[in-house]
């Protein structure tokens, strides 16, 4: 079993920057392509970015791209999220995943192990 934690949410004003954190524990992490997810009010959860077992190859979503930048740290276990340039379109739940399939990490809800979410409110 895979176990998931994100944290680092909170409220900031528009233009601001925030670093998201994923830990990630149970099994060998280098065996998990790692993604964040985000659901906004009323809103189905998306895709925000994703990044390979190793890191070589990453993904965003069109709305992040240029203002968001997906990491890991093998060493640590962990995965960030380092969001900048925030806007009042980028509040929601963001949520970290982990799958053993890059492909399925693309596909929203295609991803094996789930945090519960951390809350990320963009001010105006």
């Amino acid at each position: 079993q895979v176990q998931v934690v994100e944290s680092g949410g909170g409220l900031v004003q528009a233009g601001g920057s925030l670093r998201l954190s994923c830990a990630v524990s149970g099994r060998t992490f280098t065996n998990y392509a790692m993604g964040w997810f985000r659901q906004a009010p009323g809103k189905e959860r998306d895709f925000v970015a994703a990044i390979s077992a190793y890191g070589r190859t990453t993904s965003y979503a069109d709305s992040v791209k240029g203002r968001f930048t997906v990491s890991r740290d093998n060493a640590k276990n962990a995965v960030y999220l380092e969001m900048n340039s925030l806007n009042s379109e980028d509040t929601g739940v963001y949520f970290c995943a982990a799958d053993v399939s890059y492909s399925a990490i693309i596909r929203v809800g295609g991803a094996e192990y789930w945090g519960k979410g951390t809350l990320v409110t963009v001010s105006l």
